[in-house]
């Protein structure tokens, strides 16, 4: 189960900075990746419509992100609980 757990959290990691390579690529808004490498946005190595391409791979790869951090999380707390041991209080050690 850790294993899967690891897994997990490397591909969570990869899919970061995947996000911050497209989000960095992109210059502005008039601009795309193209223009980015020194050519303008009709010359783009990708077309015409690159900034459309990376607005909606962007918008994929932060839903991924969202859908993960929330995975990640319940999974953490889950294997949190699953380690705390219960301590018996002092009522318990009374009525014993």
């Amino acid at each position: 189960m850790s294993f899967l757990f690891y897994l997990f959290l490397f591909l969570f990691l990869f899919l970061c900075l995947i996000t911050i390579l497209v989000i960095m690529s992109q210059e502005s808004k008039s601009m795309g990746l193209g223009a980015a490498f020194g050519g303008d946005a009709s010359s783009s190595l990708f077309g015409t419509s690159t900034a459309d391409v990376l607005k909606k791979f962007t918008a994929y790869l932060i839903t991924f992100f969202m859908i993960s951090c929330v995975v990640l999380s319940l999974w953490t707390s889950a294997l949190g609980r699953a380690q705390v041991k219960k301590v018996p209080t002092m009522i318990e050690e009374v009525q014993k």
